[in-house]
């Protein structure tokens, strides 16, 4: 049915789109508030762990309700990642800008360092999910998760090397130093492969969806929805537009307004 091919796509926009709203509302905290910024942190903890909770309730379930279950979850669990860096309480050993006139290796170290427990993170939550999952009936949290990983460490490098967008407007002024690690140029060498390689897998997975039925079918499109969209992402960097543009209703609120 046309339901079945039109659901997909339009829950991962919407939960793209909201989710990275959220996430910048949540963010732009005003400083001042310590006291509120901990709460709100700690409260994204308790979703995020419930997420979790889910995402193992889920695992044996092949239905719909459980594919589209498992997707939101992991979705909520990165929210979370992206929460924790924004916010500072997970970033790297390094908190201070790119040493002026590093290039090559050093400014590489440099730019691992300020990330480094953050990915570490994710890395570590990557890994523990598959362990979790391998094998069951719905491992749809864990594609979703690796997915999200993957394009996510593709816009980094991209970032790195010199894209014409930098999106700074995102970065919250605790975070600033981050853009002495990107580099404003209106192409690199990468981002075509990026391109490339996820409109193979978008096409495999759209493939793949013909073949199936029911909570599998939607597990493929959902993931190749998601993937359009980070490659919608990926285009925002070097295309004329404005990527915040999507997001100014969360990016209205100054991020240091006094309480």
């Amino acid at each position: 049915m046309w339901i079945d091919y039109v659901l997909p796509p339009v829950a991962a926009v919407l939960l793209w789109w909201l989710g990275t709203g959220i996430v910048i509302l949540l963010d732009r905290v005003p400083a001042a508030c310590d006291g509120r910024k901990t709460v709100t942190f700690v409260a994204a903890s308790s979703f995020s762990i419930a997420a979790l909770l889910c995402i193992g309730h889920t695992a044996g379930d092949k239905s719909l309700a459980a594919t589209y279950g498992a997707f939101t979850c992991a979705v909520v669990v990165w929210g979370w990642h992206e929460l924790a860096f924004l916010s500072g309480w997970l970033t790297g050993p390094r908190r201070v800008a790119a040493t002026p006139g590093a290039r090559g290796s050093q400014r590489f170290l440099q730019a691992v360092q300020v990330i480094l427990w953050h990915e570490l993170a994710l890395l570590a939550n990557l890994v523990a999910l598959w362990a979790w999952l391998d094998g069951s009936a719905n491992p749809t949290a864990a594609w979703t998760f690796t997915l999200l990983y993957a394009m996510r460490v593709s816009a980094k490098l991209n970032l790195f090397l010199g894209v014409r967008n930098l999106a700074l407007d995102f970065l919250p002024p605790r975070l600033k130093y981050l853009g002495s690690y990107f580099r404003h140029r209106s192409f690199n060498g990468l981002l075509p492969l990026s391109l490339l390689g996820g409109a193979v897998v978008t096409g495999w997975l759209i493939v793949g969806a013909q073949s199936t039925t029911g909570g599998a079918q939607a597990a493929h499109l959902l993931l190749a929805s998601l993937l359009i969209l980070a490659l919608v992402e990926h285009l925002m960097m070097v295309l004329p537009l404005e990527p915040s543009a999507l997001w100014r209703w969360a990016l209205r609120r100054p991020a240091e307004a006094r309480p």
